[in-house]
């Protein structure tokens, strides 16, 4: 079985920027499409973002457009969450997915086959 890992996360200040990364070995999820999502205390995990395999279409929660880039590195066959102008609420594990269906960059947890440990992101001052 392959594995996604994340990591990248951390302490970092209101404000302030980080970048999360999601590998995977060889050629393993080349052609899924990745997605992060987080799961705070107490609450449900939620979409973060995602993007597909094929053309790089990219789809951005609400809460996170405009501060969040997804990107990928197809030839190190890695998914990067750049994170910018960060807020406590977005204190959370962050999590890495893999979604067989390359083409879409899909929203929902339960369309994605396979999951990351996750990586805590702390927000505070």
């Amino acid at each position: 079985q392959g594995q996604l890992v994340e990591s990248g996360g951390g302490l970092v200040q209101p404000g302030g920027s980080l970048r999360l990364s999601c590998a995977a070995p060889g050629s393993i999820f080349s052609s899924y499409a990745r997605g992060w999502f987080r799961q705070a205390p107490g609450k449900e995990r939620e979409f973060v973002a995602a993007i597909s395999w094929i053309g790089g279409v990219t789809s951005y929660a609400d809460s996170v457009k405009g501060r969040f880039t997804i990107s990928r590195d197809n030839a190190k066959n890695t998914v990067y969450l750049q994170m910018n102008s960060l807020k406590s609420e977005d204190t959370a594990v962050y999590y890495c997915a893999a979604d067989n269906k390359g083409s879409i960059p899909a929203r929902v947890a339960r369309e994605y086959n396979y999951w990351g440990q996750g990586t805590q992101v702390t927000v505070s001052s």
